[in-house]
């Protein structure tokens, strides 16, 4: 395989974990929002239990998210197969 492919393969790879890390912290930050002002969201469900569940869920895929992302960000510049298979 010739050099620049895999030169192109470890930026595109690096490119696509830094987008799942902002969608982590997107997430994170729209879970955290909804956990500590919950009044604006009321109007959405129909329950406070659904919404405090929601809130908890979302910070919890987006936590998941991050860290997947940064460790795939890690495994792609160190080409660590190790990072990219978590």
């Amino acid at each position: 395989v010739p050099m620049g492919v895999l030169s192109c393969m470890k930026y595109l790879m690096f490119i696509f974990n830094v987008l799942v890390f902002a969608g982590g912290t997107c997430l994170m930050g729209v879970g955290a929002w909804v956990a500590v002002d919950p009044a604006g969201f009321q109007d959405i469900v129909a329950t406070r239990a659904v919404l405090s569940a929601g809130a908890w869920l979302l910070l919890a895929v987006g936590i998941a998210l991050s860290l997947l992302g940064f460790l795939g960000c890690c495994g792609a510049l160190r080409r660590s197969r190790l990072l990219l298979l978590l």
